[in-house]
């Protein structure tokens, strides 16, 4: 008897390679080809036995190379009995919503007015002590000119003498002896000028007589007139020899300031006295005299009275008869304007 339905399998059994388990159960899953239709009585044995074997087939399919298992979502059903695989679906990229960009914007924003505020505050900072820093050098500007001011009236007579003693001479004019001293720079290479009074050199003056004699201890230099003014009892003299010149002061002096009268009284040079300045007479008959108590004698005419910053306030020309401690001098601004060397 024969059954129901056998596989497609040809006679002489050339293609059987070709078909392996799989694809002979593929054709065993569509419905079967019957050459005449079922009978109705038709005995049950047989179908079982072919549904046996098909189902013997079928197991035999599954142990041939079974597929590796997939993705759930690798795969689709294809409303066959049979499934195809299918290419996933690249994902979507995650895009930031506005919702996140707005909050780091609004951050950036804070820290940018906070870094402002910040730089604000200190350039504020610098400028306040800037201007206290201002104030305060200010403040101890003022007092180191009042410092300044304070030393410049401590008096030190050595370091005044030190200072002025090389540039004052004796004078030598015939007879008579007073004290002359270097004035000033302008002089020409390799000369210097010096002032004294008129009534020292009047003698040799009188007589047409020009030469006269600088000494020092040891050191003799010969000097010229150059001019005279009998009037203001000054004379200009002038050395073929360089000398260091004092310094002279612009202003006026002041009672109570303290001076230096260098000279060589009756003859005796580098002679050192000290005293103040005692008053001064701008409308004496004489002209404009300066007072001073520093004792002096015969042979300080000449010589330079001198204040606490070593300039030249004036020149020494006489003392007072039958008196103690006034002295008189010819204010320097005078000596200056009439032969204009300082």
């Amino acid at each position: 008897m024969t059954t129901t339905y056998d596989p497609f399998i040809p006679a002489d059994g050339t293609d059987q390679r070709r078909y392996d388990g799989r694809r002979r159960a593929e054709e065993r899953a569509w419905e079967p080809q019957y050459a005449d239709p079922a009978p109705q009585y038709a005995e049950p044995a047989p179908q079982w036995q072919s549904d046996q074997r098909q189902s013997e087939h079928w197991q035999s399919d599954q142990r041939w190379e079974p597929e590796p298992p997939q993705h759930p979502r690798a795969w689709q059903s294809s409303g066959l009995t049979g499934t195809f695989p299918v290419a996933e679906p690249e994902p979507e990229p995650v895009r930031v919503g506005r919702g996140r960009v707005k909050p780091v914007l609004a951050g950036l924003v804070a820290v940018l007015v906070a870094v402002a505020g910040w730089q604000a505050y200190r350039i504020e900072s610098m400028h306040s002590d800037n201007a206290t820093l201002h104030s305060t050098l200010a403040a101890e500007k003022n007092r180191t000119d009042r410092l300044e001011k304070q030393l410049a009236g401590v008096f030190d007579p050595e370091a005044v003498s030190s200072k002025v003693l090389p540039s004052v001479f004796r004078v030598r004019a015939g007879e008579f002896t007073g004290t002359a001293w270097s004035v000033g720079t302008k002089a020409a290479d390799g000369q210097s000028n010096l002032l004294t009074n008129y009534h020292v050199v009047a003698d040799v003056w009188t007589d047409g007589g020009k030469s006269v004699t600088l000494e020092r201890g040891s050191t003799k230099i010969n000097a010229t007139i150059v001019k005279v003014s009998k009037g203001k009892d000054l004379a200009l003299l002038r050395a073929n020899q360089e000398i260091a010149g004092l310094a002279t002061a612009t202003g006026q002096v002041k009672p109570g300031q303290q001076v230096v009268v260098v000279g060589a009284p009756l003859g005796l040079d580098d002679t050192v006295t000290t005293g103040v300045i005692s008053a001064y007479r701008p409308d004496d008959p004489d002209g404009p005299t300066i007072q001073f108590d520093a004792p002096i004698n015969p042979g300080n005419s000449g010589g330079p009275v001198v204040n606490a910053n070593n300039q030249v306030v004036g020149v020494a020309t006489a003392k007072a008869k039958d008196a103690e401690g006034i002295g008189l001098a010819i204010p320097v601004k005078t000596a200056c304007q009439t032969f204009a060397v300082c």
